[in-house]
């Protein structure tokens, strides 16, 4: 969870699979850059390759992301539940793409589940910003 290449990886995954599961868009790139010894990220870029729908455009979407999501390492690791103890069966058969799954309490994958965003689908930039 201290590395935040690794944890801004899955949070953006995380991040991807809510916008595309609440129909925000078909398609979704989410891209986080970091500064040293700066929490907050530098940037959230968002790409949607034109599969956007309703009317919302990608700066909305961009929006829904910074309102929904804390991007900030400690958070992320706290959302993800990245501090248990799992690493050997991340390790395995790829990070992404996975089932989330609880097992003896433990979250594995917490990424791979997509985050609710339909209440944004029916609204407009206004309401957004």
């Amino acid at each position: 969870p201290t590395k935040v290449d690794r944890s801004a990886a899955y949070i953006c995954r995380q991040m991807a699979k809510s916008v595309v599961s609440s129909g925000l868009a078909a398609r979704c790139l989410v891209q986080l850059s970091y500064a040293i010894g700066v929490a907050k990220p530098l940037s959230l870029f968002v790409e949607a390759y034109g599969s956007e729908k309703g009317d919302l455009s990608v700066d909305d979407i961009t929006n829904v992301l910074k309102i929904e999501f804390d991007c900030r390492p400690g958070a992320i690791a706290q959302s993800l539940a990245l501090r248990e103890p799992k690493y050997q069966e991340t390790a395995a058969y790829c990070h992404f793409g996975r089932e989330a799954v609880t097992k003896n309490g433990i979250k594995f994958f917490e990424w791979e589940n997509a985050k609710d965003l339909k209440k944004y689908a029916s609204m407009s930039s206004t309401q957004v910003a």
